[in-house]
């Protein structure tokens, strides 16, 4: 299973709202919306990489409101 954070930031004022139709999304273990340079942070997960990608680009980019994202794969060191 590879994991990943995914940072977003959105247009002003819908954070909330991004955040909860992300969180509904299979493959979203959560989306929290926060404060500061990014305006939700999702977890989310997949059985391999590309589909990680598929993830991202297919359904989590496609949401209404969201301006950018930055995946962050969670990795083992050690």
């Amino acid at each position: 299973m590879v994991q990943a954070y995914i940072l977003v930031q959105t247009e002003v004022g819908k954070a909330a709202a991004v955040a909860k139709e992300i969180g509904q999304i299979e493959g979203v273990v959560s989306a929290e919306d926060v404060t500061g340079p990014y305006d939700v942070i999702v977890r989310a997960e997949a059985p391999d990489v590309d589909l990680l990608g598929q993830l991202v680009v297919a359904k989590v980019q496609s949401v209404s409101g969201i301006t950018r994202t930055l995946t962050c794969p969670v990795v083992k060191l050690g």
